[in-house]
């Protein structure tokens, strides 16, 4: 398995491995889509090469916390206002090491 750093990531990118560092959590937002409800919030991650956001989804919110070391499988990275965001999304996973 090949691991990217943050600083090699570009928007559209699928299919990454990485290992990051959780700096902080932002306020948890429940939403509503198809008739489900759901959460989600923004972290952001750091490694040696940069910092990016995380857009954590559900159950993967109770898992970390500022300063959790965390690897994503086969994440990709989409765009949010703007700005790139990495995720686990529906196919990846988010392992806390």
């Amino acid at each position: 398995m090949i691991f990217l750093k943050i600083a090699d990531l570009r928007k559209g990118q699928g299919k990454i491995n990485i290992e990051v560092e959780v700096i902080s959590v932002g306020e948890i937002r429940e939403f509503q889509k198809f008739d489900r409800q759901g959460k989600v919030a923004t972290a952001v991650v750091k490694d040696d090469s940069g910092e990016i956001n995380l857009t954590l989804w559900n159950e993967d919110i109770d898992k970390v916390s500022a300063g959790s070391k965390i690897k994503i499988e086969n994440g990709y990275v989409n765009e949010f206002q703007g700005e790139p965001q990495l995720t686990a999304g529906k196919f990846g996973k988010l392992i806390v090491l």
